[in-house]
């Protein structure tokens, strides 16, 4: 039979091939000789010419095929080996489109019933306007009067499975219908590109946040992977099964108490006694709905939870439909009321935020999810040799250790121990930590923990995150990093006798993984060592950091930025002890879209040199970026520290140091990254921040020294930038406020802002009434009149409010005027509160 080479094809069952020899001619490949060629092909899919020899002379069954056949065999093998994965690749963009279609379809029909019913609600209303009687009776009350549930016991198994029925019903109409008036999550538009669909609540009761996508995987391993919450929900602290019996269709309906840790040190933690529902609906669908019991007493013991506030899930959870194709279709709904009355006002935005509750569980459950599916399918990679599951461990054990660290349970055995004079920086000690089957810390009497949260305003979060993680060197101090990874050595070298090293001041970050979204990198830092004598000069003084950042991407409305680092041994094992500390920064306030598209991703990387040289170059780098960034944010930071029972009191006294320290160089470099360039700063750059600083900071010395007939820094005539050197470090808190009818402050030195708990730029938005109580505030109007007239008053002590809410007391205050150089013009009202503490 005649072969031509424009008609060269496989037999059906794909035992022959034919390969191309020269024009006009092929050959026929028995099923050996395929098998064969197939074994080759699976360990080396490119053979050189040397190997394609050596296969012909090992084969007897190839003896007849020439090289050139072999070559072409292996480039026709290789072609279709493309083809075949670039038709498995379309034809899963084509099932995901097909699943996105179909959501927008059933979107787009949620919408129009929306509509639909808001046109009849608004006909209503105008006909009600229209035909209202121009007086009202007490029968309008019940017009109004919303329908009460009945009440039903928690412990009768039919009273629960009416709430679950209701609790199923109400969620659907959240997943699917109208219930909720959804918008579009900024900056997360749907395409096929995305992890789904994400939406907030409009307006309604409480916070709400809804996503839909699509996932390769099937319902029953979604549904136990979303039951499984403090596997993938960050901020859960403990979920405990109370009650579980079967309900109907194969469901099942379990009681639960969940713990959830708070994100800063200035806010108690949630908890939560719910009812879970979980049942399969008649097209297949799984369904996992959630909802809170009435009754404050329900679940632990009050001792179990007093610690937290009793929060409410109003009806949540998840529906998982299968997809046509293999895969599933997803829909999350959590709604939540987080009892925002419980936290200082300025802390309230995080809790009456729909933006954050989708980023910290409905963005992060459909996250997760995917990348377990995309590690299952074999699509993600990870460096060092490091299976996926153990990496997510690591990541967890960080995100937990850093939690437990911020809130300090009691039950965990922490206890916050005492300290004098402001206690700007909280110190808590856990001496009976477990800490599993480690060797480690045998010799160690525990963990310290020295931790504080403090008002950021106009810093972007991600790229502070992005500078911090990038110049280790401008916030840390390397020996405190040596006796911290030193003292999990068996605790050789105690501190303070810590053998002499000398660091470079540089890093080397060795990836480990990430996320798909890149939203949180996991990786190893190495701060590179070197001993300043000759003994043991051959031994490594590297330290090695594990360390998880999240939160860099500015794009990400309401996610909260994270650096949580530890110490690890060079060769870290699976099960290697992880004691976290990091920086936490969560925005208060959402930016607007203008402020978004204007902050370039990689601003940070020409930072340092701007901390150097003050505010005029800082403006200069930052000059193209936009000044409209006005939000605010909570920086919460805590480091641990291991510590010997006998040097418990010295390593508490460096902990407190070293975080203060490392608050002042956050504090410098938010200066820096603020696209308005007027952050806080430290020291002698106040000069440079502000003008009017120096001769300001000389007036209020004057003026105090022509009243009191006495020197503020005691007697330091040393001028210049020394005056403002030492005021901005004098003990005492100053206050600087304006003359007007509404006086607000304008300066205040390093004390003084640590009293009030705000910044250099968030002082001038704190009104001097709105600092003292009743008392205060009769103490100072009484007095006012004499300041005018004497120039100086003596005020009693009494109690003011930070701008975090906390108390603050104070021994006594002196007020005075503060007098320009001419002695005549009054400049602004100074104040000195002597010995004042946190409440």
């Amino acid at each position: 039979m005649a072969l031509v080479a424009q008609h060269h094809r496989e037999s059906s069952s794909g035992s022959i091939d034919r390969g191309h020899l020269d024009a006009g001619k092929y050959v026929r490949y028995t099923a050996e000789q395929v098998e064969a060629l197939e074994r080759v092909y699976a360990e080396c899919p490119k053979p050189s010419s040397l190997r394609r020899q050596q296969l012909i002379r090992e084969c007897p069954i190839l003896a007849n095929i020439e090289p050139k056949q072999i070559k072409v065999w292996f480039q026709n093998r290789r072609c279709r080996e493309k083809q075949r994965k670039e038709s498995s690749r379309l034809q899963g963009v084509n099932r995901k489109l097909s699943a996105l279609n179909k959501l927008l379809m059933e979107e787009n029909d949620r919408l129009q019933k929306q509509v639909s019913q808001l046109v009849c609600e608004n006909g209503y209303m105008r006909q009600q306007l229209q035909t209202a009687p121009a007086t009202t009776d007490g029968s309008c009350e019940s017009a109004v009067t919303t329908s009460q549930h009945s009440l039903r016991d928690a412990n009768n198994p039919a009273g629960l499975l009416s709430i679950a029925e209701e609790t199923l019903a109400e969620f659907l109409s959240k997943a699917t219908g109208t219930a909720v008036d959804w918008v579009q999550m900024p900056g997360m538009k749907p395409g096929p590109d995305s992890v789904g669909i994400f939406a907030i609540s409009h307006s309604c009761s409480g916070v709400a946040a809804r996503a839909c996508g699509l996932v390769s995987l099937e319902p029953i391993k979604i549904a136990e992977i979303l039951k499984d919450r403090p596997c993938w929900f960050r901020d859960c602290r403990s979920l405990e099964v109370f009650t579980m019996f079967p309900a109907g269709n194969g469901g099942t309906i379990e009681l639960l108490y969940t713990q959830i840790y708070a994100p800063t040190t200035l806010a108690p933690a949630r908890d939560f006694w719910t009812l879970r529902y979980t049942t399969t609906l008649e097209n297949g669908s799984v369904v996992i709905c959630e909802r809170s019991l009435s009754g404050t007493g329900a679940g632990p013991n009050a001792t179990a939870a007093s610690q937290f506030v009793r929060a409410e899930t109003l009806p949540s959870g998840y529906l998982i439909r299968p997809c046509e194709g293999g895969g599933s279709i997803i829909h999350i709904v959590d709604h939540l009321n987080l009892e925002a009355w419980s936290v200082p006002e300025v802390l309230r935005p995080l809790y009456e935020s729909s933006k954050v509750v989708a980023q910290k569980m409905t963005i992060a459950a459909l996250r997760y999810i995917r990348q377990i599916a995309q590690e299952t399918s074999g699509e993600v990679v990870y460096g060092l040799g490091r299976q996926p599951a153990v990496l997510r461990t690591f990541s967890q054990r960080l995100s937990r250790g850093f939690n437990d660290a911020i809130n300090g349970f009691n039950d965990d055995g922490w206890s916050v121990l005492s300290c004098d004079g402001a206690e700007d920086v909280t110190v808590a000690i856990n001496s009976t930590k477990n800490f599993g089957t480690s060797n480690t810390l045998q010799m160690l009497g525990g963990i310290l923990c020295a931790k504080a949260s403090m008002l950021l305003q106009n810093v972007p979060p991600a790229v502070l995150v992005r500078f911090l993680r990038e110049h280790r060197s401008e916030w840390a101090d390397f020996n405190v990093d040596a006796y911290f990874a030193a003292a999990l050595k068996s605790s050789s070298y105690a501190y303070p006798g810590m053998r002499p090293t000398r660091f470079t001041g540089s890093q080397i970050i060795m990836p480990l993984g990430q996320t798909i979204e890149h939203e949180e990198m996991l990786e190893v830092i190495r701060l590179e060592g070197h001993a300043l004598d000759n003994e043991d000069a051959f031994l490594s003084r590297d330290i090695h950091l594990l360390q998880m950042c999240s939160g860099i991407d500015e794009n990400a409305v309401g996610a909260c930025s994270e650096l949580v680092f530890a110490p690890i041994d060079e060769m870290f094992p699976d099960d290697a002890l992880l004691i976290p500390s990091g920086f936490r920064i969560i925005p208060l306030e959402s930016k607007s879209n203008d402020v978004q598209d204007a902050l370039p991703a990689q601003r940070t990387l020409d930072l340092t040199s701007s901390l150097e040289v003050g505010l005029a170059t800082t403006n200069h780098a930052v000059g193209s970026v936009s000044t409209s960034y006005t939000a605010r944010s909570v920086l919460t930071i805590a480091f641990q520290f291991p510590f010997e029972n006998n040097l418990q009191d010295n390593v508490a006294t460096m902990a407190r140091q070293y975080v203060r320290s490392v608050i002042s160089s956050v504090q410098r470099v938010a200066m820096a990254i603020s696209p308005s360039g007027s952050g806080p700063s430290l020291g002698p750059k106040l000069s440079a921040i502000s003008p009017e600083a120096l001769p300001l900071a000389q007036w209020i010395c004057q003026s105090y020294s022509y009243h009191m007939g006495a020197e503020l820094l005691g007697g330091d005539s040393m001028g210049g930038e020394s005056v403002l050197k030492n005021l901005w470090n004098h003990h005492d808190a100053i206050l600087c406020c304006s003359v007007k009818s509404l006086p607000v402050f304008i300066f205040a030195n390093k004390a003084g802002l640590d009293m009030l708990e705000t910044t250099l730029v968030g002082l001038q938005d704190i009104a001097l009434d709105k600092i003292f109580d009743d008392s205060g505030r009769k103490a100072l109007d009484s007095e006012l009149a004499k300041i005018m007239q004497q120039g100086y008053a003596y005020m009693p002590g009494g109690i003011c409010m930070s701008a975090m809410g906390r108390h603050v007391s104070y021994e006594q205050a002196i007020a005075w005027k503060v007098l320009l150089d001419d002695e005549n013009t009054v400049h602004c009202l100074a104040f000195s509160f002597i010995n004042w503490s946190f409440v």
